[in-house]
């Protein structure tokens, strides 16, 4: 959460790129991305001189002798014209330098080498460069809410929505797979990030004390408080991790979090969204992980395979089979991608390995060979711990497809798959997404973190669905004999309370009496009437 004040900092800055001729947002928020990573670039340079002057040790600088006029606070004085053409002609070709001379950030330089500044007016970049000054890029309790601030403007402005899952469900989705400090964390189609900054954010929590946790006052434009309907001040709370030990931080920054996209930009942001939530060197790389060429990569990459995947793949789309993984086409012989992710996923993952994948409904319960093919080796080899039916409005505005969340565990087999139909997600499902009062996402979360003990003490399969029980159990040996079908509506069994009326001849009377009152109020107010 951020305060009104920055969010107005960023909307001011988000008026000003689309005023001055850029309209697409992705183009917008990846030319902020960039100002912003000089920026920060500066600073952690800053940070390491004030260490190495007081520790008496060298570091690896970012900027040499002959680039010091790269550095944010040597040029953001600069006119207009001087400004331009210094970031366009030496400071955009410095990002795609070697990793070796820019350190830390080489991160980017893989994703920056094509870089290019997109903003033709002088006067924009100005005023960017200012603006993106001003923010507070150097609080890393603040940095993380201000970035995923930007990228909700994608989703606001109508365009490229389909890069950006409702957090409350990416959230719902962590809190399932519950991470630990060991875990390796993946996302074969990482998009902006999401997935793995909300498991950062999870961690976070879950790995700070209650002395380790702050509290700051919401403040408005004016730096007044902000208070709820009640009159109760806002707070802003900021987990400082402090369970975490140096060697699990090292891990945090270099082998937690792994993401795979095959758009460049997309990369970048992602890359930069990581960064900006406190993750040093997210290992995020550019690939098609369908690929053939991903599979020569893998075993660098996964090394034994990964602990947590957690995904939202591409819904729709065919492929070559000659582009295909053959790896992947042996699992399911298919060029459908939603199939083929939930093939690579199972495959991506250690034995043990957990995940949690958002898939359309079809997948659940397409008759082809390929989906029947796909659902037979999640419940014969894995254990299908469960499907979890999401309303169909959830990713409104930009696709009103049902979808569901598969989760399973690599290896083993399965005896029992929990369900769990999500009627409400605290947003109303047409295209407004306005805030409701129900919400299932609380609840799933529970019910799923207790449902082994439900099974354990249940006498007997119940699948009844009401409007207290959305949940329920259905045994492998069902779930075989109808060809792996997998959708809510094959097993749920709806329980319809039936309603007592009274008889109708004392409706009737009732109906009469109440006719009678009424004729009997009208007198009197036209006595009223006729005395004044």
């Amino acid at each position: 959460m951020i305060t009104g004040q920055l969010k107005s900092k960023i909307d001011k800055l988000w008026e000003e790129f689309w005023t001055g001729g850029i309209t697409n947002p992705l183009t917008v928020v990846e030319q902020i991305t960039f100002l912003m990573y000089a920026r920060m670039l500066d600073i952690n340079e800053q940070r390491d001189e004030k260490v190495a002057a007081r520790t008496k040790k060298s570091f690896n600088r970012r900027f040499n002798d002959d680039q010091q006029h790269l550095r944010w606070q040597e040029f953001r004085h600069l006119g207009s014209e001087e400004l331009y053409k210094l970031v366009k002609d030496e400071l955009f070709p410095y990002f795609g330098q070697s990793a070796e001379q820019i350190g830390e950030a080489s991160l980017f330089s893989e994703f920056m080498k094509d870089a290019q500044l997109m903003i033709q007016k002088q006067s924009l970049l100005v005023s960017a460069v200012e603006m993106v000054n001003d923010l507070p890029l150097d609080n890393a309790d603040t940095k993380g809410d201000l970035y995923e601030y930007l990228l909700s403007k994608l989703t606001t402005a109508g365009i490229n929505g389909q890069f950006r899952t409702p957090r409350h469900i990416i959230r719902a989705m962590v809190e399932m797979m519950d991470p630990n400090l060991k875990s390796r964390i993946c996302d074969p189609s990482t998009g902006t990030g999401g997935f793995l900054s909300v498991s950062y954010e999870y961690l976070l929590e879950k790995y700070t004390s209650s002395e380790g946790v702050e509290k700051e006052p919401l403040l408005d434009e004016e730096g007044n408080p902000i208070h709820d309907a009640d009159g109760k001040p806002l707070f802003n709370t900021l987990y400082g991790g402090d369970l975490i030990d140096v060697e699990q931080r090292k891990h945090i920054d270099t082998d937690m979090f792994h993401g795979f996209d095959f758009d460049a930009t997309m990369l970048r942001v992602a890359a930069m969204n990581l960064v900006m939530h406190g993750i040093k060197q997210p290992d995020i790389h550019y690939q098609d992980t369908l690929s053939q060429s991903f599979k020569d990569n893998f075993a660098s990459e996964a090394k034994e395979g990964f602990d947590i995947i957690l995904a939202n793949p591409p819904f729709k789309g065919s492929l070559d089979e000659e582009d295909v993984c053959p790896e992947l086409l042996r699992k399911v012989k298919t060029k459908k991608t939603e199939l083929l992710f939930v093939a690579l996923i199972e495959r991506m993952l250690k034995i043990g390995g957990r995940t949690a994948t958002i898939v359309p409904d079809g997948v659940l319960f397409g008759s082809s060979k390929a989906h029947q093919q796909l659902r037979k080796l999640l419940v014969e080899n894995n254990q299908l711990e469960a499907v979890v039916s999401l309303p169909s409005g959830v990713f409104k505005p930009y696709a009103g497809v049902s979808t569901a969340i598969l989760i399973f565990t690599k290896g083993g087999s399965t005896d029992h798959v929990w369900f769990y139909d999500v009627q409400a997600d605290g947003f109303s499902l047409d295209d407004k997404r306005n805030p409701i009062k129900e919400n299932d996402l609380p609840d799933l979360v529970a019910q799923f973190k207790a449902r082994d003990k439900a099974l354990a003490t249940s006498e007997e399969n119940d699948r009844i669905i009401t409007e207290n029980k959305k949940h329920f159990w259905v045994s492998k040996e069902d779930i075989a004999s109808n060809k792996y079908d997998l959708s809510i509506n094959r097993y749920k069994e709806v329980v319809y309370e039936e309603e007592v009326y009274e008889a109708a001849d004392v409706i009737l009377k009732k109906l009469v009496k109440l006719e009678s009152d009424i004729l009997k109020d009208l007198k009197e107010l036209e006595g009223m009437i006729s005395c004044s």
